[in-house]
């Protein structure tokens, strides 16, 4: 993290006409929940995200025959008006449409995961891959998830950020053997705190190696409405303020269209910042950029000494003994390290709330303001109370705010927290209809983490951090999982809220 804004270098990659990285701006987009075989929708669904502001659209291709179809999903889009907009394949489990894909679109991700099962045949695979991707001028995005590590991979390095790394730099090593150069990577948790710590030592480690590739920036399964704004924000925002990204997806269980506003505004708490009056450069060797160690402190009361950060409203008193850290500059983070690079310097352990307010503005931009400007302070350990202000907000609200971005950053669990994918063209249910469904019937759990997937591509991995899981498993049929154990399968769809709430009322004993 930095005193000031300072964008990591990169090599420009080119989607299509659309650049990435270099001094492009920093990129938005997202994809498609459509089915990828239904043209007319897929465009329809394409052009609304357009509208909104995205600029690279990504359908899922489970299979040659859905890759195929991207030809007549660009014409659509061609016939719009939209030919400048790229269109991305997102490829699990089968090399063959991706093969396929790169015949019709300008670019392709393929998950390292699950490209092959070893590393002489990813080798076979990928160079030949790469070899049509150059022939046809298309993009790679080397895309590894938390949640969907080789066997090979967890075997070696266990499901952690190491293994994340060394996923997607095998492949990337291929990339840089046969001069490779149009590839962007992305490293990908649901965990906030998981996403941030890989994605940094993903660019540490790419910078290690001479490597200068763009990064593509985003939370899996971040879930809808208010969590998933703010989870999304606390975890881009944290990598975009130390300079790292150049492309993002706000992933939430909604509407695809939904989500560029979100990302808009989130590059716009970054622009604001980078136009700030600079602050003196400070050294923040004092943070771990690559593992959480909470700052120490001493304890005052319900403050510091290892204790969850508190919350303050307005007229809450600081008690003698606790310092507060009132942001008021566009760069509150610089001011923020500043201020905790003082007492690291003197040695002064005491505790500290941080405190920022803000003027009137529309519910979701201080959502995604706050989270991305608060949020990696608390990410990096260094917070022991927050206080949030703002003009014309219930108390209430400023406080579900402030218990859900300290939640998102995990420094302190207050309630249920819902890890749910974004839905896509492999989803099995409505998605949407159904985590309101179990938000009404769990909500009353807190701490618990409760994992809802459309499918089984990445979910029962990407829930790894759930307690319990809801996956689909088939048209009309749920498989419930405790942790990463399936406990019942094929449940009819119907049944299956109930059932989940059964197998969490079951386990408490």
């Amino acid at each position: 993290m930095h005193t000031n804004y300072n964008r990591r270098d990169t090599k420009p990659v080119f989607v299509g006409g659309l650049q990435i990285g270099g001094n492009a701006p920093i990129r938005v987009q997202s994809m498609l929940n459509t089915s990828t075989n239904d043209t007319e929708s897929s465009v329809a669904q394409a052009v609304r995200i357009i509208k909104a502001g995205g600029e690279m659209v990504r359908l899922t291709t489970q299979g040659e025959r859905e890759a195929a179809n991207m030809a007549n999903v660009r014409a659509g889009l061609n016939a719009a008006g939209y030919s400048n907009i790229p269109l991305v394949a997102d490829v699990h489990f089968n090399p063959k449409a991706a093969f396929e894909a790169a015949k019709h679109i300008e670019k392709v991700r393929i998950n390292p995961g699950n490209f092959a099962q070893t590393l002489e045949e990813a080798d076979e695979k990928f160079t030949a891959l790469l070899g049509l991707c150059k022939k046809n001028d298309v993009a790679i995005r080397l895309g590894v998830n938390h949640g969907s590590l080789s066997k090979r991979i967890m075997n070696k390095y266990g499901d952690t950020p190491e293994g994340m790394v060394e996923s997607c730099m095998e492949y990337l090593r291929i990339c840089k053997r046969e001069s490779f150069n149009n590839v962007v990577i992305s490293v990908k948790a649901s965990n906030v705190r998981v996403m941030v710590h890989t994605v940094r030592l993903m660019a540490a480690t790419m910078d290690a190696e001479g490597l200068n590739f763009p990064l593509h920036l985003g939370v899996t399964e971040a879930g809808n409405d208010y969590e998933g704004r703010v989870k999304s924000a606390v975890g881009i925002g944290t990598l975009l303020a130390d300079g790292i990204g150049d492309t993002i997806r706000v992933s939430l269980s909604e509407a695809p269209e939904k989500e560029i506003p979100v990302a808009k505004q989130i590059v716009k708490v970054i622009e604001d910042r980078a136009s700030a009056q600079p602050l003196p450069n400070i050294d923040t060797s004092f943070i771990n950029p690559y593992k959480y160690i909470r700052r120490n402190s001493i304890k005052v009361g319900a403050f510091g000494g290892g204790q969850v950060p508190e919350i303050l409203n307005a007229t809450d008193k600081v008690p003698s003994g606790v310092l507060e850290c009132e942001l008021k500059t566009k760069n509150a983070i610089g001011e923020a390290l500043t201020f905790f690079s003082k007492l690291n310097d003197s040695n002064d352990c005491s505790p500290v709330v941080i405190s920022r307010h803000y003027g009137p503005m529309p519910t979701e931009e201080l959502i995604v303001r706050a989270s991305c400007e608060l949020g990696p302070l608390f990410i990096d350990g260094l917070g022991d109370g927050l206080r949030i202000t703002a003009d014309g907000v219930k108390q209430d609200d400023l406080d579900n705010l402030m218990l859900t971005i300290l939640q998102a950053a995990r420094a302190r669990m207050s309630k249920t927290e819902y890890i749910s994918c974004p839905s896509c063209g492999r989803t099995l249910f409505d998605i949407e209809g159904t985590i309101a469904k179990i938000k009404a019937a769990t909500s009353g759990y807190p701490n618990l983490k409760i994992g809802i997937m459309g499918c089984i591509v990445n979910g029962p991995g990407e829930m790894a951090d759930a307690d319990f899981g809801y996956v689909g498993a088939a048209p009309g049929k749920i498989s419930l999982y405790k942790g990463q154990t399936v406990v019942r399968r094929n449940i009819p769809q119907e049944e299956a809220v109930e059932a989940l709430v059964e197998l969490i009322e079951g386990s408490k004993g």
